[in-house]
């Protein structure tokens, strides 16, 4: 059986990375939100998608959170009268991305506060860890 507190920081470690991972997806959503397709008519950035599972690691007995995969959103691509716009077609009609930025925003507080979560319970099992060998100096 493995120690309650290093079962907690693997918790939260595991926890760590997936939250990492999916503040890069959004930056990277938020960040081509404006991009346009590279030549006329051509499909712009599709929205990337994350999605997690919740997994029991055999050796330590703890489950954990991992990405399970990194998808693109099926949602239509917004459809936008530009004709001067390099990416335009024939009709003069340009496709913007299936970004919304306020879905990104929203995804990325709740992305940051389990982070910030995780980090808190990393601190306070160090100051326990902490404790546990002084008391045991102490002995």
């Amino acid at each position: 059986m493995i120690d309650p507190l290093d079962a907690s920081l693997k918790v939260a470690g595991a926890g760590l990375a997936a939250q990492s991972e999916r503040l890069r997806i959004v930056s990277e959503n938020m960040a081509n939100a404006q991009s346009t397709g590279k030549a006329a008519g051509a499909d712009p950035y599709t929205r990337k998608t994350i999605s997690f599972v919740n997994e029991l690691d055999r050796a330590s007995g703890v489950r954990l959170v991992r990405v399970n995969s990194v998808g693109v959103d099926s949602s239509p691509f917004v459809i936008e009268h530009d004709p001067g716009n390099p990416a335009a077609d024939a009709s003069g009609n340009v496709k913007r991305p299936n970004v919304n930025l306020l879905l990104e925003m929203g995804d990325m507080r709740e992305a940051n506060r389990a982070y910030e979560a995780d980090l808190q319970i990393m601190k306070q099992t160090r100051e326990l860890v902490a404790m546990t060998v002084e008391l045991l100096k102490g002995a």
